[in-house]
């Protein structure tokens, strides 16, 4: 028979802590980040994490869905806004910013095998393109972008300014506002090529 009850609240703490904990190794380390030491960043056993995460690829994988689910959270939230235009560059600011606290871009490859990750990833990509359809018929993008164009520059703030030496933190946010004037139809010119296929 199935258990359903709900988790205990020192399973869902430990869980919370693992994937913290996780994510800053990774951040830290890379994939050679190891089990022990997010066990011990976390403060757990290593039985914990796998009582939690039966692989370091589950682990991955529940990382890379919290960050997605978080995204799409956001950007749900969004699209009853008032101000299409805004709503859309909240959610690009959202963005740059989940990848500033924490770069893990490199793991969303290795999470791909894992159908719960395509599934939420999916669900992302409807979200932005909703949001890049209203911003478009309320006139604050200009007519020829698209929702999977956004999808692609979502981490070019943050890509950019990781090339200048000792930059401030925030050095994104200039570049995310570049970005966004980029988008605006003002003063906008034919585009060189049609867009890529839809993601």
């Amino acid at each position: 028979m199935t258990d359903t009850r709900p988790p205990r609240a020192d399973a869902v703490r430990n869980r919370a802590a693992l994937l913290a904990a996780a994510a800053d190794e990774f951040a830290e380390r890379g994939m050679d980040a190891s089990v022990a030491d997010i066990a011990r960043r976390a403060g757990v056993g290593k039985g914990t994490v796998f009582r939690h995460f039966a692989t370091k690829d589950d682990l991955i994988a529940a990382i890379v869905l919290d960050r997605i689910d978080e995204l799409t959270t956001a950007g749900e939230g969004l699209l009853d806004a008032e101000d299409p235009g805004a709503a859309l560059l909240e959610f690009l600011t959202v963005a740059a910013h989940q990848r500033q606290q924490r770069d893990l871009s490199f793991l969303h490859g290795a999470g791909d095998v894992d159908p719960a990750v395509a599934r939420a990833r999916e669900r992302m990509y409807r979200t932005v393109h909703e949001l890049v359809d209203r911003a478009r018929r309320h006139g604050a993008v200009r007519a020829d972008v698209t929702g999977t164009d956004v999808i692609l520059l979502m981490c070019a703030p943050n890509y950019v300014a990781s090339y200048a030496p000792g930059a401030p933190p925030e050095l994104w946010r200039r570049y995310l506002g570049i970005l966004f004037d980029g988008l605006r139809p003002q003063g906008a010119h034919p585009l060189p090529e049609p867009p890529p296929p839809a993601l």
